[in-house]
């Protein structure tokens, strides 16, 4: 149709179109994310003459490490995580490759963080650009960007046992980001879920950083990790128990004072003494903001969990967004087969009143049974006659079914903690 005058069509005039204000900074590349992933993408598009800005939301507030965002900080924070500046300080020692990103002239922006992000698509062709909301403790706006890497890493596995919303049980993530980047640990002696690589570096970093790891605990019948690590651990005296899964976490005013556990094969409860449990079953990709541009995800059994669909170079399925690092995917030996061999041996152990959802006081026989939190009172009858069976019989459920019918994840993490559950 070359040569062919098309005609232009007028607008509507109650339309959006051309009427929203253009966003209140534009960057060329807006990196998501400032760890090693990051940071690298962000120097190699400064290197290329874009003007690019690195986010990250870390050190996040007091107030949001109450709340177990972004990772499970499990109470275990030291009062010194309410002095911001020295946060700010310790957390940008604490990533020396952020130095050079400022020498690049990379625009650097601690403790902010990315609360939406959208890309002209249907439904969507007002924008003026692609734009990202921005927030720090006193300030919220949108930049517009040309292009986006999104490397929000991965935050940890969370199976629940009874007591597992005490203080006192935290991720694996929360505990090396406490330990090392805030360097604001409260806890001695620590318990540690699982035997794999993830669980057994977070017992070696912990007895590096003089804590006493009282016992790796592991559901399967021998450990998983790499044989160097399980020896290393081994000789600096921690014991590994196979065959055994968490019964309770034991708790009094100030959150976590002991673990029981109990074999898998059922027999008599062992009582070990602890202020902290570590969850070290593994690791979730952050898509988060993926699922909000819309961006095409699928279930890796080896790589995570839910993935965002790629190519080698990071490309996503939509053309102004790049992933990197381990929000792409995290390579774990036994996958979702081992995930699953612990959440069994959980439910058989546990039973069903164990949370599911700690913000929204959701159980597992709630999710199970499709109802309600209790707060909300009597369910309809028609939704008391509602279950899992009948669910699965209509199709196939997804996180956002879930979340209607019991208001699993609807809670302060949106999903952080819970989202497995209702997979």
């Amino acid at each position: 149709m070359d040569g062919v005058t098309r005609q232009a069509y007028p607008v509507d005039p109650k339309s959006a179109v051309g009427k929203l204000a253009r966003p209140a900074q534009f960057v060329d590349v807006l990196v998501v994310g400032a760890g090693p992933a990051g940071i690298a993408a962000a120097l190699a598009a400064a290197g290329e003459g874009r003007s690019v800005m690195l986010v990250d939301e870390h050190p996040v507030s007091a107030a949001l490490a109450g709340l177990d965002v972004p990772y499970l900080f499990g109470g275990r924070a030291t009062p010194a995580l309410g002095n911001q500046a020295r946060m700010i300080e310790q957390v940008a020692g604490a990533m020396p490759g952020l130095e050079y990103a400022f020498e690049a002239g990379i625009e650097v922006a601690l403790n902010t963080s990315i609360w939406g992000m959208w890309v002209a698509g249907p439904g969507l062709q007002v924008l003026p650009c692609a734009v990202a909301g921005l927030a720090t403790e006193d300030r919220s706006w949108l930049c517009g960007f040309g292009r986006a890497v999104i490397a929000t890493g991965a935050r940890d596995l969370v199976l629940s046992f009874a007591g597992s919303d005490q203080p006192g049980v935290v991720g694996a993530q929360g505990l090396h980001a406490l330990l090392t980047r805030y360097d604001a640990f409260a806890g001695r002696v620590v318990s540690i879920l699982g035997s794999g690589r993830l669980a057994l570096e977070t017992a070696l970093l912990a007895l590096d950083k003089g804590l006493t790891v009282a016992a790796l605990i592991e559901v399967r019948d021998a450990p998983q990790g790499p044989a160097d690590l399980v020896a290393e651990v081994a000789a600096r005296g921690v014991a590994i128990r196979c065959g055994a899964v968490p019964l309770m976490a034991e708790t009094n005013v100030d959150g976590v004072v002991a673990l029981r556990i109990i074999p898998v094969a059922g027999g008599t409860v062992e009582r070990i003494a602890c202020d902290t449990v570590c969850l070290a079953l593994g690791l979730v990709p952050q898509i988060e903001l993926l699922d909000t541009l819309g961006a095409a995800v699928t279930l890796d059994r080896d790589r995570g969990g839910y993935v965002p669909v790629c190519d080698a170079t990071g490309q996503t399925s939509i053309e102004a967004i790049s992933v990197a690092g381990d929000c792409a995917g995290v390579a774990e030996p036994g996958g979702l087969d081992y995930r699953m061999a612990w959440m069994r041996a959980l439910l058989d152990t546990g039973g069903n009143d164990a949370l599911a959802c700690t913000c929204e006081e959701v159980t597992r026989g709630d999710v199970f049974a499709l109802h309600q939190p209790r707060y909300l009172g009597p369910e309809s009858e028609a939704m008391a006659a509602r279950d899992l069976a009948g669910l699965l019989a209509d199709g196939p459920p997804d996180h956002d079914q879930m979340k209607r019918l019991t208001r699993v994840s609807m809670g302060p993490c949106q999903g952080r903690r819970a989202r497995r559950c209702a997979r």
